[in-house]
C-alpha cells in the first residue's frame, strides 16, 4: 500500500528547494550591497538619505541627488567635529581651517565614518568592532597628517604643488593603449626569476 503522505512530503521538498535557492539569491544580493538590512539601497552611492543603512558606504561623486548630498555632508560634518573634539585633534593632524579642501582628507574621513557607524550601530557584531574602528582611527590620523595635507598644517590652507592626472586626454589614451603588464601592447613584461 502507497504511502498516503508521500505527495505532501515531495511537495514539501519542492517547496523547500525553491526556498533555500531564494535564500541563496538574497545572501548573494546582500554580499554585493545591493540590499543591506533588508532595505534596499539607492544606488550604491550612499543612496537616500531614508534608505542609507548606517556603515554602508558613501562615495560622494556619485550621489546625484543634491538634497541627499548636502544632508549626508552635514551629517558627516558633524561628525567629524565631534570627532576632532573628542580626540583632541591638533591642527598638525587635521587642519581646522581647511581639512574639506584636500579629498584624500575627505576619503579618509568618510571611511572612518562609515567604519565608525558600523562599529557602533551594528547590533548583530559588536564585540570587537569598536576597538578594531579605534585602531583604523589611529593610522588614519597619523597618515592624513603625515600624507595628505602638505604645508597645511600651519594654520591657513596651501594649495600643494602637483601635477593633476586627470586632466590630459592624450596622456590617458597613450596608457589604455599600452594596456596592462603582459599583454603586448607596450607595457613591459616582467621578467621571470
Amino acid at each position: 500500500m502507497p504511502d498516503p503522505l508521500a505527495p505532501l512530503f515531495e511537495a514539501l521538498e519542492s517547496v523547500n528547494n525553491e526556498l533555500t535557492t531564494v535564500a541563496a539569491r538574497l545572501a548573494r544580493l546582500e554580499d554585493s550591497g545591493s540590499v543591506r538590512g533588508g532595505r534596499r539601497q539607492g544606488s550604491g552611492d550612499g543612496g537616500g538619505e531614508g534608505d542609507r543603512v548606517p556603515g554602508s558606504p558613501v562615495v560622494w561623486h556619485r550621489i546625484e541627488d543634491e538634497e541627499v548630498r548636502a544632508a549626508l555632508w552635514a551629517e558627516f560634518v558633524a561628525w567629524v567635529i565631534r570627532m576632532a573634539d573628542t580626540y583632541e585633534l591638533t591642527t598638525e593632524q587635521l587642519p581646522h581651517a581647511c581639512w574639506w579642501e584636500h579629498g584624500a582628507v575627505v576619503a579618509e574621513l568618510t571611511a572612518l565614518w562609515t567604519g565608525w557607524e558600523s562599529a557602533y550601530t551594528n547590533q548583530e557584531d559588536a564585540a570587537a568592532s569598536p576597538y578594531l574602528w579605534h585602531d583604523a582611527w589611529s593610522r588614519a590620523v597619523e597618515r592624513i597628517g603625515r600624507m595628505w595635507l602638505g604645508e597645511c598644517t600651519n594654520g591657513y590652507h596651501q594649495v600643494k604643488s602637483r601635477t593633476t592626472w586627470g586632466t590630459d586626454p592624450a596622456r590617458r589614451k597613450k596608457i589604455l593603449e599600452a594596456g596592462p603588464p603582459g599583454s603586448g601592447g607596450g607595457a613591459q613584461k616582467p621578467k621571470d626569476m
